[in-house]
């Protein structure tokens, strides 16, 4: 998920969004831990769009 794309969602979506890839981060991260991932780099992505949402969320808290 892009930057442009964070900034468009509201507040609510954008914690649904941070749930969601949470939970799929942390899937991801056993699923590796058991048997490797065929791209390993999807975590790094992963967790690159959990840090690109929580900025955001954090950045429109202090807006407020």
């Amino acid at each position: 998920m892009k930057q442009s794309e964070v900034k468009e969602l509201s507040i609510t979506e954008l914690q649904e969004k941070l749930g969601e890839t949470k939970k799929s981060y942390a899937d991801l991260k056993m699923s590796h831990a058991i048997s490797p991932l065929e791209n390993p780099i999807q975590l790094q992505g992963i967790r690159h769009t959990i840090a690109r949402i929580a900025t955001e969320l954090t950045n429109r808290e202090i807006q407020e």
